[in-house]
């Protein structure tokens, strides 16, 4: 059954572009199946769905990038045939995509990059005229809420101004008579928090100014903060149509996660807070931590809240031996624990998903095989040699097992979705079965069908006694997870909450409270700002 809503309101807004019955097989595999999208002019359209729900495939054959089997596309008053539809085509019907990755050169200036993607002004003896590019970026970027020297390295950037910078480069010109469609990608899947609001802020003045914009993305609260109009993939299948709409969280994960909306709700048990201990943390000083105590126990999964900057991340590389302390003590399951080094942490059983799995835990040019077997070398080399087939049988296990979507275990790592590589990065640790985990940010650029298996995973490695601890940002996420949470603050702890005791916002509160102080973090910041 598809969910169609539509406001009461007038509709004001002409479509712009339609998808009509779109069709598209992989193999044995229908990735779409009588798909629809209607796009409506000066508004932000989010494209939502889970892995494999079809709606990566469905931008894919909009950009050109895959032919479709089957199904029509309707643009400025012409109905075009997908299934000889080509990437020229789509630019000339004025699509501009903005992929995560942005595809600019860091180490150039902005200028720069507009230049490689459009061409340089030259004088008639061949010479580029930078003054002239500098004048003509600036003007363009101006427009995009961009009052940056064009001069200025995209590296210097902040990341949110970096992502406009691109989609002004892909917008540029726009503004004489031609209409075009922005398809954004994923925008701020590795941006955080404060940043994301700032890029999202500036994509709402864009419609409102009469840019069309199609988001994808996995963030739900994002989403519903800028986006006018929802449609919801599920199983290559439209499953919802929202016009105009303004629905809950909790409704858009219905329509997405059908069955699965239960593993993302809070356990409310606390079972495992009073088990063995399994690590003991005592007066533990490292970079930004100062004096931090704490125990967490056998099966338990402790949470670690914290602003960024906080040194939640810190004190993860802590305990696995990517910095050394320079104060306290760490007890594991009994016995002095003092790791010199990540190999020393391993040994131990401690395992870690780092933030960034793409620049800290993946290798993306190598197989599924080869990234799960990393953290097994040391089992799998015999005789100075690799036992290729012991590994990929491994692997192949552990995929079944992990329920990791791939085409096989000799696929390349950079070929499935973010959810799906963050479940090899934790499969990877887990065939270990470690005394001691540790995840940073472990659902950060996942959808929302991969973030619901991956809380499960977790919750069964607690069941099965591994302790656990989770730094996050995403508040919601540690209510839902964790048995206890930690909040740390300008490397301290500063508070305790057992399942249960605080919702969402209350953690939220606990998190921005002014350590000692009824005051949030941000009132302070901006009193000693005003007072200066």
């Amino acid at each position: 059954m598809t969910v169609s809503i539509v406001s009461s309101a007038q509709n004001v807004h002409e479509y712009v572009l339609r998808l009509h019955d779109v069709d598209k097989q992989f193999g044995g595999t229908r990735a779409l199946r009588k798909a629809s999208l209607a796009v409506r002019a000066g508004t932000v359209h989010a494209v939502l769905g889970g892995n494999g729900s079809g709606k990566s495939t469905s931008i894919k054959i909009l950009a050109g990038v895959y032919s479709a089997d089957g199904g029509e596309l309707e643009i400025g008053g012409e109905r075009r045939d997908l299934r000889a539809w080509t990437a020229q085509d789509a630019h000339n019907a004025g699509f501009r995509f903005v992929h995560q990755d942005l595809g600019l050169f860091e180490e150039l200036s902005i200028a720069e990059n507009f230049g490689l993607d459009t061409g340089f002004p030259l004088s008639k003896l061949g010479k580029i005229r930078w003054r002239a590019l500098e004048a003509e970026v600036a003007e363009t970027i101006i427009e995009y809420d961009l009052d940056i020297d064009p001069r200025r390295a995209v590296a210097d950037l902040r990341p949110s101004d970096r992502t406009m910078v691109a989609i002004a480069r892909a917008l540029r010109g726009s503004g004489d008579g031609e209409r075009r469609i922005l398809i954004l990608d994923e925008p701020t899947a590795s941006l955080a928090a404060a940043e994301s609001a700032l890029l999202l802020e500036k994509v709402r003045r864009l419609a409102d100014r009469g840019q069309t914009v199609v988001m994808v993305s996995h963030r739900l609260q994002e989403v519903l903060d800028v986006a006018d109009d929802f449609t919801v993939f599920r199983d290559g299948k439209v499953v919802g149509t929202l016009t105009d709409a303004h629905p809950t969280e909790d409704e858009l994960i219905s329509l997405m996660a059908g069955g699965l909306t239960v593993a993302l709700a809070p356990t409310g048990e606390r079972a495992h807070t009073r088990g063995e201990p399994t690590l003991e943390v005592a007066h533990l000083s490292s970079g930004p931590l100062r004096d931090v105590t704490f125990t967490a126990h056998e099966g338990e999964i402790l949470g670690i809240a914290g602003l960024q900057g906080s040194g939640r991340s810190s004190l993860l590389q802590a305990l696995f031996g990517v910095h050394a302390p320079s104060a306290g003590s760490l007890t594991l399951a009994g016995a002095r624990y003092a790791p010199r080094d990540v190999h020393d942490a391993m040994a131990a059983g401690v395992g870690m998903v780092p933030e960034n799995r793409v620049r800290e835990a993946a290798f993306m040019d190598l197989t599924v095989s080869d990234n799960l077997a990393l953290a097994m070398l040391d089992e799998y080399f015999t005789g100075g040699r690799m036992p290729r087939e012991r590994e990929r049988k491994a692997a192949t296990a552990l995929i079944s097992r992990f329920t990791v979507k791939v085409a096989g275990a000799d696929a390349l790592f950079s070929s499935m979705s973010g959810g799906n590589q963050q479940k090899v990065i934790l499969a990877r640790w887990l065939q270990r079965q470690p005394r001691l985990l540790l995840l940073d940010e472990p659902t950060q650029g996942v959808d929302v069908m991969s973030r619901a298996e991956i809380y499960e995973t977790i919750r069964v490695a607690a069941r099965e006694g591994c302790t656990v601890v989770v730094a996050s940002s995403d508040m919601a996420e540690l209510h839902a997870l964790c048995d206890r949470v930690l909040i740390l603050a300008r490397g301290r702890i500063t508070g305790e909450v057992l399942a249960g005791e605080a919702d969402v916002d209350g953690l939220t509160s606990l998190v921005l409270r002014e350590p000692g102080t009824r005051r949030t973090i941000y009132e302070s910041t901006l009193e000693r700002t005003t007072t200066s």
